[in-house]
């Protein structure tokens, strides 16, 4: 786990951003993120909503349309204790998983072993499933 510094100016991600174009969007994103995943809200309005991941916020825009595009950020990844056992649930929910629960010692100084898989979420953003083993 990454340890807390606090002599920058920035403290840490306080939210990722999302948007629905269509209210079946929508649906279908409350119900990966909470039905799913667990995720609870923790903010509501006109036009959005926030989800407590529990060291940060996912934001979802639900009043604009627009064009689903993937930028430079290439997926977020939610830490776990259970890589196995969420790539279950997100599979049987009907959703592509498209790197399997699998160890990685990603050789950085120190060695940083951990467990990892991706799936896709309900909007098309790549999701990590993430661990320290």
């Amino acid at each position: 786990m990454l340890q807390k510094e606090s002599s920058g100016l920035i403290k840490g991600i306080h939210h990722i951003s999302m948007k629905c174009e269509t209210e079946e969007e929508l649906v279908r994103v409350k119900e990966f993120y909470m039905d799913i995943l667990g995720l609870k809200i923790c903010r509501e309005w006109d036009g959005g909503l926030m989800l407590d991941t529990g060291n940060g916020l996912i934001e979802i825009f639900t009043n604009q349309a627009g064009e689903h595009q993937l930028g430079v950020i290439r997926h977020i990844a939610l830490l776990t204790e259970d890589v196995d056992g969420i790539v279950i649930k997100v599979r049987e929910a009907g959703y592509e998983v498209f790197v399997e629960p699998n160890d990685v010692d990603i050789p950085a100084n120190p060695v940083y072993p951990i467990r990892m898989a991706f799936c896709y979420g309900p909007l098309g953003e790549q999701i990590e499933f993430f661990c320290e083993r």
